[in-house]
């Protein structure tokens, strides 16, 4: 994904955001906002699990790929949601996950004082 989609993203869902709010006559606190997009992606992995067969005691139905990439997509729009409320931008996001994702190749290749992480030789 380009940055440029990551801004798109980003952009979209301020407007849609901004939409909701409006329409539905929504004020919230940022806190307040924050707790209700992680019980939101909360409910969407519930729904995601149901697609991927956790139930280990029923019979295992065909995955169905685009009911889960809805499911997933419904995540990132709360996920993004949140960030939007946390005052997290795209750039901002982008290079966070950068230094994150360099840190945990580091920790997994036993290049930190982490303990616990390195990978096995």
């Amino acid at each position: 994904m380009s940055q440029d989609m990551l801004k798109e993203i980003f952009r979209l869902q301020a407007e849609f955001d901004q939409a909701v709010v409006e329409h539905r006559e929504l004020d919230f606190s940022p806190e307040v906002w924050i707790q209700k997009e992680i019980l939101a992606i909360i409910s969407e992995l519930s729904e995601i699990l149901d697609e991927v067969n956790f139930k280990w005691w029923k019979d295992p139905k065909e995955i169905d790929h685009e009911a889960l990439k809805g499911e997933i997509v419904d995540v990132l729009h709360f996920f993004i949601s949140m960030c939007l409320k946390a005052g997290i931008g795209p750039e901002e996001l982008y290079e966070a996950y950068l230094v994150k994702n360099r840190e945990n190749f580091a920790r997994q290749q036993g290049q930190t004082d982490r303990e616990g992480y390195a990978w096995k030789k």
